[in-house]
């Protein structure tokens, strides 16, 4: 029973963190550490990251189609007239960046949250980060006589985008937050910037997916069967969440600015940096 409660928490978690911009990484590692949970295993956590990949396909399945079939054309018409070729090929760009660290550096990130005193406090650094990044790009944004749309999007955007994405493997800095940033930083409408987000989402969730699976299944081939029911759960938690916190957010940068999730992120951030340096769940 106890399993199936931290399933829903964690998979209800990672689908609403992992979209609205206050790290889903750096929570899963502070909400366990606050119940005295043990860390979730790598196939708990890989199903998890699957869960918010299919509400990111049922929310932009028909986007998506449209950003394949248009990639595959312009491969044979050499052309990238087509605004949604643009896009897609965007997308493959801003995905270097994330697959270069993650292949890097995957170990030495590792290795650096294994320590479980550590990981709170360094999780809760970095949320500092995240609130930083939401504040300055809206200081940035301030002044932006008219924000650009993603017909607009250019080879720039992409670039510093992905390095943003890239940035965000260190649990606590928000992936979402980082890239929506970074949009904003170029002059993006928030919306088209958390749509740009979100899409771009789609090959760092299926690739890091695909690395978690093998390694897990490598590690140990029979805890797929023996953690059926919670995987499965976990998974619809955060599809579920997901799909609610994407379709929210949209809604909600259409109108509004980053500044509610930079408090958050503060005040978060400050109260687990304070708990770990009182020795709390040491």
């Amino acid at each position: 029973m106890l399993e199936m409660i931290q399933a829903i928490v964690l998979g209800i978690v990672q689908g609403a963190t992992e979209f609205i911009p206050v790290s889903s990484s750096g929570h899963l590692v502070i909400i366990p550490w606050l119940f005295g949970w043990g860390p979730p295993s790598l196939l708990f956590d890989t199903m998890l990251h699957w869960g918010t990949l299919a509400a990111i396909f049922v929310v932009f399945w028909r986007d998506l189609w449209d950003l394949f079939m248009a990639a595959l054309r312009s491969i044979g018409s050499r052309s990238l007239a087509d605004p949604d070729a643009r896009l897609a090929w965007f997308i493959v760009a801003a995905s270097i960046p994330v697959v270069a660290v993650g292949l890097l550096f995957k170990d030495q990130i590792e290795q650096l949250f294994a320590a479980e005193s550590a990981g709170p406090l360094i999780a809760g650094v970095f949320l500092l980060v995240t609130a930083a990044l939401l504040v300055g790009s809206e200081l940035l944004a301030r002044n932006m006589t008219r924000p650009r749309l993603l017909d607009e999007f250019n080879w720039g955007d992409a670039v510093v985008i992905g390095l943003a994405q890239a940035l965000a493997i260190f649990p606590g800095l928000s992936r979402s937050g980082s890239t929506i940033s970074a949009g904003l930083a170029r002059k993006i409408r928030r919306d088209e910037a958390a749509r740009f987000s979100f899409l771009l989402g789609t090959p760092a969730f299926l690739g890091a997916g695909l690395l978690q699976l093998t390694d897990a299944v490598q590690t140990d081939p029979g805890q797929v069967a023996s953690q059926a029911a919670v995987l499965i759960v976990g998974f619809l938690a955060a599809a579920i969440t997901g799909v609610l916190a994407i379709r929210f957010l949209l809604a909600y940068l259409r109108t509004r600015s980053l500044y509610a999730f930079a408090i958050y992120c503060i005040v978060v951030g400050v109260a687990v940096i304070g708990l770990s340096l009182t020795g709390f769940g040491g």
